[in-house]
């Protein structure tokens, strides 16, 4: 079991393999949040930052579709870099918007407008979530059916995995303790490797709708329970100064919630980007107290930080968006992103080895900093 370290601050042991880095660059690690079909932002934003032959990306954390984003782009490009990545994630989100129930209950088509993405209306919706209140998965699903497990065993190839330039951790939820298990795709102190297939299923499974992920004797639940995505393993186990955060959960909303489904909706985003902040403010303490010379800027990792995220374009998106799974709704998430990326490459490419582009505590910690 990995635990969650108290402060972070230490430097990796030793330089980690990465990702064609090239002459004097400086590499990037990745943070990848989860939102069940709402990783196709994600998707986006990685096909855009994979453009970038100038950009070398070191290391990736990723949670739920944050890992399968991560787990895919990671085997892709084994096979066939920064190319071979892009189309094997392109492959993957194909392969998703044809198995409608892999994220949860089957949807309806909408239409154009983003908004009618939103599945609250659709009777398919409002009886699977009826259900799912009332009905643990293994009395609603006793048979344990996941289309998921299918998909991921179609796009990921454990052996690719582990050879690939990239690494790759990825969080799920231990059920008995409530602590965060960090898989991940190299050796490390000596355990072998341990990201694989169950793995990604353990960190992408809503205890609502599936049955927990058994994995050597322990119970599994999504990781976004407790980071969302983790950033501790890219602080300990990568050498990379500059980080890069992919946010798709909202850290905020206009109006207080005054329906029941409105109510669980945002504790839903209140409870996964918990662990998060938790993390934010552990970093941006150790950035405060090394720019006070309070502690060793060579003993202590003080992160430049950076954020890719549009609030805007996923502002009429509702919780209930995270399970559709139609393919031009996914198409629309990727233009999201791929637009997304484009922004914060044009702003801030620059920035990347000279200085952070995110501000924590005004983005983050508010008045609570």
């Amino acid at each position: 079991m990995s635990q969650r370290p108290r402060l972070p601050s230490s430097r990796p042991r030793s330089r980690p393999r990465s990702a064609a880095l090239a002459p004097g660059a400086a590499p990037l690690d990745l943070a990848l949040q989860g939102g069940g079909s709402h990783g196709a932002f994600t998707w986006g934003v990685l096909d855009r930052l994979l453009q970038d032959e100038t950009l070398p990306i070191s290391a990736v954390s990723g949670t739920s579709a944050g890992a399968l984003n991560a787990a895919v782009m990671a085997c892709g490009w084994a096979e066939g870099g920064r190319t071979g990545a892009r189309a094997a994630l392109a492959a993957f989100w194909r392969d998703v918007a044809g198995q409608p129930a892999c994220f949860g209950p089957v949807p309806v088509p909408g239409g154009v407008d983003l908004a009618l993405f939103n599945l609250n209306q659709n009777p398919v919706y409002q009886w699977w979530m009826a259900v799912s209140r009332m009905f643990a998965p293994q009395q609603f699903n006793p048979l344990g059916l996941d289309p998921l497990r299918e998909i991921v065993q179609r796009h990921v190839q454990p052996a690719a995995l582990q050879a690939s330039p990239l690494r790759v951790f990825v969080t799920a939820t231990q059920v008995r303790t409530g602590q965060p298990r960090i898989f991940d795709n190299r050796a490390q102190d000596g355990r072998p490797a341990d990201l694989d297939i169950p793995a990604l299923l353990a960190s992408a499974c809503l205890p609502q709708l599936f049955r927990p992920v058994v994995i050597e004797g322990e119970a599994y639940w999504d990781g976004g329970y407790s980071g969302n995505p983790a950033l501790w393993p890219l602080i300990y186990r990568s050498a990379a100064l500059d980080l890069l955060l992919v946010r798709i959960n909202a850290l905020s909303r206009p109006a207080v919630p005054d329906t029941a489904e409105e109510i669980a909706d945002r504790v839903n985003e209140i409870t996964f980007n918990a662990g998060l902040l938790g993390e934010l403010r552990a970093i941006a303490f150790v950035q405060k107290l090394v720019g006070e010379g309070k502690l060793d800027a060579g003993a202590y990792k003080n992160l430049r930080l950076h954020m890719v995220a549009d609030d805007a374009g996923l502002a009429p998106l509702g919780a209930s968006s995270k399970f559709n799974t139609q393919w031009p709704f996914l198409q629309r998430l990727h233009a999201l992103g791929l637009a997304a990326a484009g922004r914060w490459l044009a702003a801030h490419r620059s920035d990347v080895g000279v200085r952070g582009s995110l501000d924590i505590r005004s983005t983050f910690l508010g008045q609570g900093a």
